[in-house]
Order: structure tokens, then sequence, then C-alpha cells
């Protein structure tokens, strides 16, 4: 006897949703474990930066526009933190389907090398060099003394809380440049193999 045909629904696919962060996620073959963790960790690294950021899109005595802008400014941050991933994802190597005319096809490798690599040399010097820099001078990026109410001129909990915050962005230059050269040399080494397509796409 046949079970209730109702009873094999539960066993049904997974939810769009979940389909999609798989794609989104998944690694192709051949990328270290190493390079997954550090591409995870990138949108990680700016998090913090926005969660401290959107407070001030709720102060009293803002505007309109500059409320919209710090809202857009973290937002913006996190989506160009997620790239990142693409250089370990299909899609960092084989166009998605929703992209008309490109949809299937490979992803030139300098389309993605020199924007990640250019990325990566503006980050490493506002975010790292720069921003190490004017901490241990105790001034802003541009070398001019900090304004009063400066976070960094606070002390106790909110400098803690303000140095957690933004510290991690730091890291994302650097983070960037080690899976951009990773990327690089697997794009590379898997075009120099006869016949070998991206992804199985030839």
């Amino acid at each position: 006897m046949q079970p209730p045909r109702h009873a094999k629904e539960p066993t049904a696919r997974p939810g769009r949703l979940r389909t999609a962060w798989r794609a989104a996620h998944d690694p192709v073959a051949g990328v270290p474990r190493r390079m997954q963790l550090l591409a995870y960790a990138v949108p990680f690294t700016v998090l913090p930066a926005g969660i401290w950021r959107l407070p001030a899109a709720f102060d009293r005595g803002i505007g309109l526009g500059e409320r919209a802008y710090v809202v857009f400014l973290s937002i913006l941050s996190e989506a160009l933190a997620f790239t990142a991933i693409g250089l370990i994802a299909r899609w960092g190597e084989v166009f998605p389907r929703w992209i008309p005319f490109l949809r299937g096809r490979r992803v030139p490798t300098k389309a993605a090398v020199v924007p990640a690599a250019i990325g990566a040399t503006i980050l490493t010097l506002m975010f790292t060099l720069l921003f190490l820099v004017s901490e241990i001078r105790g001034t802003t990026i541009q070398g001019d003394d900090l304004p009063p109410g400066s976070p960094t001129l606070a002390t106790g909990w909110e400098a803690a809380w303000y140095h957690v915050c933004y510290t991690p962005l730091s890291l994302w230059g650097p983070l960037l440049a080690v899976l951009t050269v990773a990327y690089w040399k697997r794009r590379r080494a898997s075009g120099n193999v006869p016949g070998a397509g991206c992804c199985g796409v030839t």
C-alpha cells in the first residue's frame, strides 16, 4: 500500500532563498579552505563599522539627506565587501543567469582582477596605513587636528566601542589583496589547461 501523496511533500526542495544563498557563497572547485574563510570574513570586517554608524541616522538635528547618506553608505560598504566572495564563488568566474547577454559566459580574468586590485590598494591605503598612522598620531587621515567630539578623543567604553567597530576595517584591503592574487593564480592555471573550462563552462 502506497503512502498518501501528501506524505512526500515535506521532503521537498530547498527554498529559493536557501538556493540563492548557496549559489552566492559556495566556492568553485580548487579553492583552498583558507581562501574560503578569508572571503567569508571580508563582509564581517565592514559590518561592525556599519553597526556603529547607523545610529547616527536617527540622531536629532540632522536632515533627511544626511540620514539617507548614512544608511546608503552602510549598505553600499557591505555590498562592496560582499563582492570579495565572488573571488572564490562560481559567479565570479561565470556570469550569473540574471545578467542579460552575458549569462553563462566566462568572466574575463582582468575584468575581476583589475577592479579588485585597485580596490584592495585604495582600501589598504585608507583603512590600514593612513588609519593606523592617524590613530598613532592622534590626527585625522589628512593629518589635521581631530575636531572636538571626535570618537577617537572619547574615553572609557565609548572609545573602546569605536575601536572595536572600526579596527576590523584595517583588514579589508589586505584580505582583498590576498584573495585577488589567489583568484588570478587560479584562473591563470585553469586557462593553461588545454580544453579546460571554468566551472563546467567551456
